[in-house]
């Protein structure tokens, strides 16, 4: 069966120049709105340590609760803290403590039986999490934490071969 319509595509006007600019259609911006905008994000880069470490005692949290009791309910508590630091580090510029959150999550997303979790592979992302905010390891190039997260990776992917995981 042939189409015989023909699309149509329109670009929408771009009017922020016309907002943000003078008459003449180009951008100028006030200097110091840049500079209250700039002070603005440089007080918000202070808060931004403070909330992340909120999230990482939060992460500890469930996991005490999760090595004493490792319910389902416990285990949803863990992955959703390690889940929600995987989405704010990056933002708080810890792109690796985003990825070793991402494993965690990824470790406890793939349990069926939360009584036979490897606590000590848990304790292991939390405890990397800890060290790597610590040390304030903001660049992922950094030969320990690199090698660190990737023996981590590997050690998620390794349990889940080898434990009674649901399938994706």
């Amino acid at each position: 069966m042939a189409i015989t319509e023909k699309a149509q595509i329109f670009m929408p006007p771009i009017s922020l120049k016309a907002k943000a600019g003078s008459a003449s259609g180009t951008l100028t911006v006030d200097p110091e709105v840049l500079k209250s905008g700039e002070k603005a994000m440089e007080g918000l880069r202070r808060e931004f340590s403070d909330w992340l470490a909120e999230d990482i005692a939060t992460l500890a949290k469930t996991f005490a609760v999760f090595a004493k009791a490792p319910t389902a309910e416990n285990a949803g508590a863990l992955f959703r803290a390690a889940h929600d630091l995987k989405g704010q580090a990056t933002t708080f510029e810890y792109p690796l403590i985003a990825r070793v959150a991402a494993s965690l999550a990824k470790l406890m997303d793939g349990m069926q039986s939360w009584e036979a979790a490897p606590l000590p592979l848990v304790a292991a992302h939390v405890d990397a999490i800890h060290v790597i905010h610590r040390d304030r390891i903001k660049d992922i190039s950094n030969r320990i934490a690199l090698t660190l997260a990737e023996e981590l990776e590997g050690r998620v992917l390794k349990t889940i071969a080898q434990a009674s995981f649901k399938q994706p």
